[in-house]
């Protein structure tokens, strides 16, 4: 592999499957850049949102993505980005974002929009990159891609305790049916489906630590002589 090119990580995998807490923690063990690819859709969402647009209405957000700037920069060791200079922060795990995220990912002149800005990303180092289509469609080339998953029920205790935290008390039964809903839309959408990648390793982290799933990606970028 040559030195000066930047390595990418896939990390791709369902919602609340540990790709988040998994890719911080690898590129901030590596000092590779993190990339929640997510949270770019979330963005998106965001705008429709206070912009009052609806999410399905595919002519009036392509009309949006025409006319915003999204500015890519790296803060505290991620890529992030402002849209019309403006950061939306936490507001973009609301639930006004969280209930039509699906619908906007689910729209091709997004997703081409986003995986452009996706791919820019690389001027900026090496990257630890999650999402759900990073190795199938983004970064198909990269060696190195992982797919994280987890019994249904683990990944929506996970997601509970964390709305737990930030929003107060939650119902766990009704956050698997959100998840299963959800994981219907991402595999079924016509434009890059959720799918595991061609050569991609496969982990399932029901009952894995966050650093024994962490050590897996260390050992293979350690065995590729990525690292020392």
């Amino acid at each position: 592999m040559n030195s000066t090119s930047p390595v990418i990580i896939a990390v791709d995998g369902p919602s609340a499957s540990g790709k988040s807490t998994v890719s911080r923690r690898a590129a901030k063990t590596l000092g590779f850049l993190y990339v929640d690819s997510g949270a770019m859709y979330r963005g998106i969402t965001w705008k429709c949102v206070k912009e009052g647009i609806d999410p399905r209405d595919t002519q009036a957000v392509t009309n949006l993505l025409i006319r915003i700037k999204m500015e890519l920069l790296v803060k505290d060791g991620a890529v992030t980005y402002l849209i019309d200079g403006e950061d939306p922060g936490q507001e973009i795990r609301g639930q006004a974002v969280r209930e039509s995220v699906a619908d906007i990912a689910a729209q091709q002149p997004v997703r081409v929009y986003i995986v452009s800005k996706l791919r820019d990303m690389a001027t900026f180092g090496s990257l630890v990159m999650e999402g759900r289509d990073i190795g199938s469609v983004v970064f198909p080339d990269t060696p190195f891609k992982y797919y994280l998953d987890a019994d249904p029920e683990e990944r929506a205790r996970r997601r509970a305790a964390e709305l737990q935290a930030t929003e107060g008390a939650t119902d766990q039964a009704a956050v698997l049916s959100s998840l299963r809903k959800r994981d219907q839309k991402d595999s079924s959408r016509a434009t890059a489906p959720l799918q595991i990648a061609l050569g991609a390793h496969i982990i399932n982290s029901t009952g894995m630590s966050i650093d024994q799933v962490v050590d897996v990606i260390i050992t293979d970028l350690r065995a590729a002589g990525v690292i020392p």
